[in-house]
């Protein structure tokens, strides 16, 4: 196994980090393909990922590229997770840009292959991203959900992240209305 990546448990994913993907360019270049699919077919799906139409692989690839990027300069951690030697979710959080708020980071995204739910792909990738968020000295983890998505809220209140506030109807998708739902971890405990 690569030094890059980590095991999730005995029968879980294999996680690879950032400095992994942008240790080989053809490595990130098969990357973007397999993440855009996954995070095409979730939107298709209904999936609250921030777009209402899939996003064209030239976003998700430019997407990527800024998240590495940024990941290099210490100001984010993307995790990306593999079953069988094929990438089954993605997920990364970015440090705050604004002065006062760098000592927090907001986790944005977090795609799991529809075909692996419930098989630990999830929980891998987010307790790697916290413990990123923890090595990297982050002192709160934020995150937002759509209020809608139970599996996600309970992944994450299993996880340690509490709700701090909802803002109600905000999420608009064509004519339906869903809550906002923001949580954080507290990772100065």
């Amino acid at each position: 196994m690569n030094p890059e990546m980590i095991c999730g448990p005995a029968d879980g994913p294999a996680l690879l980090d950032a400095a992994g993907l942008a240790s080989d360019p053809k490595r990130t270049e098969r990357f973007a393909r397999p993440a855009y699919e996954i995070l095409a077919e979730l939107v298709r799906g209904g999936a609250a990922l921030g777009w209402v139409e899939p996003p064209s692989p030239d976003e998700v690839a430019a997407l990527l590229d800024d998240i590495v990027s940024a990941a290099r300069a210490g100001d984010a951690a993307l995790r990306a997770a593999h079953l069988d030697n094929r990438l089954v979710g993605l997920g990364y959080w970015r440090r705050y840009t604004r002065q006062t708020h760098r000592p927090h980071a907001d986790l944005e995204k977090l795609a799991v292959d529809a075909t692996v739910h419930g098989r630990g792909v999830g929980r891998a990738l987010t307790a790697a991203l916290i413990e990123d968020a923890r090595t990297a000295g982050i002192e709160v983890l934020t995150l937002d959900v759509r209020g809608d998505n139970a599996a996600a809220l309970r992944l994450y209140r299993s996880l340690g992240f509490t709700e701090y506030g909802r803002l109600p109807d905000f999420v608009a998708v064509g004519e339906k209305r869903y809550d906002k739902v923001f949580c954080m971890l507290d990772l100065r405990r």
